[in-house]
């Protein structure tokens, strides 16, 4: 991974055999990042993405592997309790042109990633709703 700051902009090079979320903790870690806007494209041949089942509270989870293009990347970066938390969605295409998405729950990357991370200038944290099960954005 390489990466370069322009003022509130982040562009980066995810390589080859690297697992986009980490490297995403460890941009935001390194830059003090609370609160941001994602976007990337690139290429993975293992990827698992998640469908939120609301009475279990949990994701099914569906894998994939073989190439795909990477159509985008959609996310965000926000914290819970203070510490990082990523959310990304994730859509790939297979040479088919059949096209699967879903949360981002694990996204290796077979060719290259580019990834730009908009920084916005605030905080917003995650809380559990328990109506929902699920942890919902929480403005300060």
């Amino acid at each position: 991974m390489e990466y370069r700051r322009f003022d509130d902009m982040i562009i980066a090079r995810i390589d080859k055999d690297e697992e986009i979320m980490e490297v995403v903790k460890k941009i935001a870690e390194s830059e003090n990042i609370r609160l941001a806007s994602i976007t990337a494209i690139g290429a993975t041949d293992d990827f698992t993405v998640g469908i939120f089942d609301r009475k279990k509270g949990d994701y099914k989870k569906i894998h994939f592997t073989g190439d795909h293009e990477i159509t985008g990347i959609q996310g965000s970066i926000t914290t819970i309790g203070g510490k990082f938390r990523g959310h990304m969605h994730i859509t790939c295409s297979n040479p088919d042109g059949d096209v699967v998405g879903g949360h981002m729950l694990k996204s290796n990357v077979s060719l290259t990633c580019e990834m730009f991370i908009r920084i916005i200038d605030g905080c917003a944290d995650r809380r559990h709703d328990d109506d929902l099960n699920i942890d919902t954005l929480y403005f300060q």
